[in-house]
């Protein structure tokens, strides 16, 4: 590739696939649903992996982490790297990567082989979503884009909702290890039917046979950047943040790095990761919501289990179905919402979206002790309604002003603004339920003693009922205590909760006049050519 912009001809701006493009979306939403199911499905089977293989609870997580890692890092970096082999090479590529390791998983004999074969496994899911994305942005006109990724978002967004049921399921009924060997069949599928179906356009073949000077400082600084950003994210909680010098350490490695790769790819002609993208107001925004989409999805997705066993004692089977009504509902609606984009100016339907979103969180924060399972399912489907209405829209926005030889590079950039949001989001949840259930247990601490009437009277019955049970005054006064002291932390936890969705709600919300400073993208207007 020389160092001037590619220019397309009409032909190749026009240019259709062989094949029927519904098709080509199937294929590709295959493995979609593949790769970002496995973000979730092991989630829940980490004590059965850690006791099967004899490490600790802490240890295993290195089995979640690990993924995140290599998949952040092989986002931002596809659309180069289909550019410099070819985009159905990398693909296939990319999923037979996938496939392997998953079967390598599977028979891992010890959690650092594990560890090894799930950083293969996330380098192979790394590559896979934005490429589809590239591939669907191809193949289907501007007019009919909102459909496909309505297709291909049924997958990427019903997954994660999916993933704790199916994971705890299998775990529960078979083995962890059956959790990595069902990717085997899909992934030979999709192998099977990209090498008859899928075929790169002109533009992308032409680029693919041109010489071109490879940026190894650019892929070396995101690399070590995004490497790092994930682990300190991951691991922030657990390790008490910055009161950890390790972590100290790799915070200012990853934002060096990532300073050091702005500064650099700005300036290289041939950049590993084309920010200069982000020059489109519209393309920026797209992915500012995008980040947000993840932090509310995943953070959602982590609370909502926890709310269910820790206060209200659910089963892990029985937190799961509290969840998999929504993917369903998304399942559901992306079609409606893929047709709507096509007709109507796409930042009504996100401003719509996001203000669901923020009522279905600020819905949550009514959440007590006393709620019962269908309630729960009720709120977590409002939810689903309006995520629904964000992603195929905010997609179908971002790639609207942006020349078609873009689409690699566009999507690896997308794919990573949603993942790093789901990352920060976790991380910012997790953080803020065990900062905001200690603030409230020592509030609530501050208004309890024997002098209290209330406390007295309470304490009094208890001791009775405690008595009546057979204990002796002592000791039934010792359950007294101990049983206040329960409630205590319960009310606390469930404070905690409750402050994480009224916070998810506000930052939601706050992205409704952000919308509109996206370009009004024309349904069904032709796409930016040069």
């Amino acid at each position: 590739m020389s160092d001037r912009p590619t220019t397309i001809s009409h032909d190749e701006a026009l240019w259709q696939p062989p094949v029927n493009p519904w098709i080509i979306a199937l294929v590709v939403t295959m493995a979609t649903f593949m790769e970002v199911l496995d973000t979730s499905v092991a989630n829940v089977a980490l004590p059965h992996i850690a006791g099967s293989l004899s490490a600790g609870v802490d240890e295993s997580t290195w089995v979640l982490t690990s993924y995140l890692v290599s998949n952040a890092v092989v986002l931002p970096l596809s659309g180069w790297l289909s550019e410099r082999v070819g985009r159905k090479r990398f693909y296939m590529s990319c999923v037979a990567l996938f496939t392997v390791s998953s079967l390598l998983c599977g028979l891992a004999p010890n959690l650092e082989t594990l560890v090894f074969f799930r950083v293969l496994q996330g380098v192979g899911g790394g590559g896979l979503q934005p490429s589809e994305q590239a591939i669907l942005a191809d193949t289907f006109p501007p007019a009919k884009r909102g459909m496909a990724f309505a297709i291909y978002g049924m997958a990427v967004v019903a997954a994660p909702a999916l993933g704790p049921t199916l994971g705890g399921w299998i775990t529960d009924n078979f083995t962890w290890r059956w959790i990595f060997f069902i990717n085997l069949p899909v992934g030979i599928l999709s192998l099977l039917l990209t090498s008859r179906l899928i075929s790169d356009p002109p533009y992308l073949k032409a680029r693919k046979h041109a010489g071109v000077k490879i940026d190894y400082i650019g892929f070396a600084l995101v690399a070590i950047g995004l490497g790092f950003l994930q682990v300190v994210l991951d691991k922030g909680q657990r390790a008490d943040w910055f009161e950890t010098p390790y972590l100290r350490v790799f915070t200012a490695i990853f934002v060096t790095a990532l300073i050091l790769a702005v500064v650099w790819e700005l300036r290289v002609k041939n950049p590993v990761v084309d920010i200069r993208l982000f020059k489109d107001r519209t393309f920026l925004m797209g992915n500012v919501m995008l980040f947000m989409v993840g932090f509310a999805l995943y953070s959602s997705t982590v609370m909502l289990p926890q709310f269910t066993q820790v206060l209200m004692g659910y089963t892990a089977e029985q937190s799961g179905l509290v969840i998999t009504p929504r993917g369903i509902t998304i399942m559901v609606l992306m079609p409606l919402v893929g047709f709507l984009v096509t007709h109507y100016d796409a930042r009504k339907l996100i401003a719509a979206g996001f203000a669901v979103v923020a009522l279905s969180l600020f819905n949550m924060t009514r959440f007590n002790l006393q709620i019962d399972f269908a309630t729960m399912v009720w709120a977590s489907v409002l939810q689903a309604v309006g995520i629904a209405f964000l992603f195929v829209p905010i997609n179908t926005a971002a790639y609207a002003h942006l020349p078609r030889e873009k689409s690699n590079a566009a999507s690896g950039l997308i794919n990573l603004s949603r993942n790093i949001g789901g990352s920060v989001g976790i991380s910012f949840v997790t953080t803020m339920l065990a900062r905001r259930a200690q603030f409230h247990q020592t509030v609530l601490v501050s208004h309890i003693n024997s002098y209290d009437a209330n406390v007295a009277s309470a304490t009094h019955t208890l001791v009775g009922a405690f008595t009546s049970a057979g204990a002796t005054a002592w000791t039934a006064t010792q359950q007294a205590y101990g049983a206040l002291n329960q409630l205590v932390l319960q009310q606390a936890n469930l404070q905690a909760f409750v402050d994480n969705f009224w916070l998810l709600g506000v930052s939601l919300l706050a992205m409704i006049p952000a919308v509109f400073l996206m370009r009004k993208s024309t349904p069904g207007g032709a796409i930016a050519v040069h």
